[in-house]
């Protein structure tokens, strides 16, 4: 009987020690293929070019020009997705068992993990004084009311929509007139708050019609300057390449109400349509914090909603301490609503 127990024991996939013998051997037998292969070196000389080139394309995205499509915005987008090629290098060396592909392949790990490696880890704090959201709702949203009651479940004390119309406004109002007693609405973009709202305005970005405003959050812990923006849409045309001209020239224009802007802690929440990589958004970028940069878990990607693939919705602050960043559930909209913990009262810190 416990000789029939053994064999049962051994047909069903043996024991753990033989396991790690046998996965000894085939690596053995893996290194042993290679040892004393003189070609070892010579082969993969392509494959070693292409990881070279893809660490020079992200190591020096920033001098990539955007004369010709607006290149360098377009692969700034989607840097990060760079990564991937790189695990895809390393199998296609260890087939073409390429001592040189896979040197080679250390340096586009290394220049990915310079850029991004920071994000990897879980930079969420405790603590903070305000939290706010912001979330493009798409004009074509079958629900309105379900993602303004879903927005309001995220406990914000301040809201920001981008993307309404004129026949949904008043509906996202009966929905969130009940967490938020003060509100704003200037064109398509529009401000909740659980806090009195002044100095109300909508913000000129250059484009013949209102997708960006200001207001004053009169926040328990100080006065707030909340900006709301919504830049124009980018698209990728094989005929033009990546076009983005009216939302570099849009963020110019924010770019500057923010420097003139008299209080001295800002939040900007919106939808940007642009990374924090691209340096169209240099004059945004320059001179405010991204809270999933500086407090979040991960890449924080937003948009598309069904797969996201950038971080094209940002919440930035100046003059503010980013405690906490993240995307909430998706809605009925084609953007993930996002979300961040802040302390505006900095003075103990």
């Amino acid at each position: 009987m416990a000789q029939q127990a053994y064999v049962t024991e051994t047909d069903s996939g043996g024991s753990e020690p033989d396991r790690r013998a046998s996965g000894l051997r085939r690596l053995n037998r893996l290194v042993s293929g290679w040892r004393g292969d003189p070609h070892i070196w010579r082969r993969g000389i392509v494959l070693a070019a292409v990881a070279v080139v893809l660490a020079l394309v992200m190591g020096l995205h920033a001098r990539i020009p955007n004369a010709i499509g607006n290149l360098g915005s377009l692969i700034e987008t989607f840097l990060p997705w760079l990564g991937l090629l790189i695990p895809v290098l390393v199998v296609l060396g260890l087939v073409r068992k390429s001592a040189t592909a896979l040197i080679a392949v250390l340096l586009p790990a290394i220049v990915w993990l310079n850029l991004f490696g920071g994000q990897l880890s879980d930079k969420t704090g405790s603590g903070g004084d305000l939290t706010v959201a912001t979330h493009n709702v798409n004009a074509d949203n079958p629900d309105p009311a379900g993602t303004a009651q879903d927005v309001a479940a995220s406990g914000a004390d301040v809201v920001a929509l981008e993307e309404l119309t004129a026949d949904a406004v008043p509906t996202y109002e009966k929905a969130l007139a009940s967490t938020y007693k003060y509100h704003s609405v200037q064109g398509t973009v529009g401000l909740w708050s659980k806090y009195p709202l002044s100095g109300v305005r909508s913000v000129d970005i250059q484009l013949g019609w209102t997708r960006a405003m200001r207001a004053a959050v009169t926040t328990p812990a100080g006065q707030v300057a909340v900006y709301v923006a919504h830049l124009p849409s980018v698209r990728v045309k094989m005929e033009a390449g990546f076009t983005a001209r009216q939302r570099d020239k849009s963020a110019d224009a924010l770019g500057e109400a923010i420097a003139d802007e008299p209080l001295q802690k800002t939040v900007l929440l919106g939808d940007l349509n642009g990374t924090m990589n691209d340096r169209a958004l240099r004059a945004i970028t320059a001179q405010m914090r991204s809270t999933q940069g500086a407090s979040g878990s991960g890449m924080g990607f937003s948009w598309p909603a069904s797969f996201p693939m950038a971080r094209i919705d940002q919440i930035m602050v100046k003059g503010i301490e980013p405690m906490s960043s993240w995307t909430l559930p998706e809605t009925g909209s084609d953007h993930l609503p996002i979300a961040a913990r802040v302390k505006v009262d900095t003075s103990a810190s």
